[in-house]
């Protein structure tokens, strides 16, 4: 069974984060919780499947990947109880190794902490083997596990997904880079798969004002959506304070994710839509196949496309 309801428990019961009497008419809050079904699997994200979440106009969702970061992740969670707000955090396992408190106060302060891998393999899982990128996976899954929600494996660590009890049954691959395989591999343990609507773009360095322009001016093109931020990018920290007040002012209201019942629910892509993902992937394709190949001094390849419109 897993462990999914024990997140909406803790929710309900008003752990974490800001109390309710702290969070007035002035605060952006957390408007509603979606609860989201992974039975069987699930692939949404806008940017990769064609499939979401459903929002309603000026609904948002915020995620936050790569993270945790001993410097720039207290900054983000400083401004997200700031405004009473919950979001949930897709976190790489070997920084959750070195700062299992931080995630664990994650939790704490009423977030879903997910998956996002142990290593976050350059160039992307997609140019692993199969057992490789399994085992990087799961070695994450437990790391978060152990941290965030208190697992004992002193018994013994899990060999196989579905021998692994998840709390927030949610991953995000690194570079949104799948396979066939492992998406299998993932449905069948009702683990969802979440690539995002819209994204940052902070994976590029750049100012927190031409951030905050940038996400402002695509969120209000498409007036709802799944975002995607870093919480280990400085830019992104210092950005998020006034990011935060400006949904407020424009009237968005911010939607918190936890694990549900079922599938889904789910809405359609609209008409015309192409994964953009791998339009991207495809175009870097000689790059990374040249960068998984054995080298002397391998380096990190961009797998993530360079901010446009």
């Amino acid at each position: 069974m897993r462990c999914a309801a024990a997140i909406i428990l803790l929710l309900a019961a008003g752990l974490g984060g800001a109390s309710a009497a702290e969070c007035g008419p002035d605060k952006l809050g957390t408007s509603r919780i979606a609860q989201v079904g992974t039975q069987g699997g699930l692939l949404v994200g806008l940017k990769t499947y064609p499939k979401a979440v459903p929002l309603a106009d000026h609904e948002v969702i915020l995620t936050f990947d790569d993270g945790p970061d001993q410097r720039t992740t207290p900054q983000v969670l400083r401004a997200l109880a700031e405004e009473c707000v919950r979001a949930t955090f897709f976190v790489i396992g070997r920084n959750v190794d070195a700062l299992p408190a931080l995630t664990r106060r994650e939790v704490e302060e009423g977030h879903n902490v997910a998956y996002h891998t142990y290593t976050h393999p350059q160039p992307t899982l997609r140019y692993m083997s199969e057992a490789s990128a399994r085992a990087d996976i799961l070695k994450g899954m437990i790391a978060v596990e152990r941290a965030a929600y208190g697992q004992d494996f002193s018994a013994g660590e899990p060999t196989d997904l579905s021998q692994l009890k998840l709390h927030a049954p949610f991953f995000r691959f690194p570079g949104f880079a799948d396979t066939p395989d492992l998406r299998d591999w993932f449905a069948r343990d009702n683990v969802g798969i979440f690539g995002t609507d819209l994204w940052a773009s902070d994976w590029v360095e750049m100012t927190p004002d031409q951030e905050l322009k940038l996400i402002l001016g695509r969120l209000e093109k498409a007036r709802r959506g799944m975002l995607l931020f870093h919480d280990n990018r400085q830019w992104t920290a210092d950005m998020l304070p006034a990011f935060l007040r400006e949904l407020k002012k424009r009237g968005y209201r911010v939607v918190h994710m936890v694990p549900g019942p079922g599938n889904g629910p789910t809405v359609d892509a609209p008409p015309g839509w192409i994964s953009e993902t791998e339009r991207t992937i495809g175009a870097l394709k000689p790059r990374l196949e040249n960068a998984a190949a054995p080298r002397t001094s391998p380096g990190p390849i961009p797998v993530k496309p360079a901010p446009s419109e």
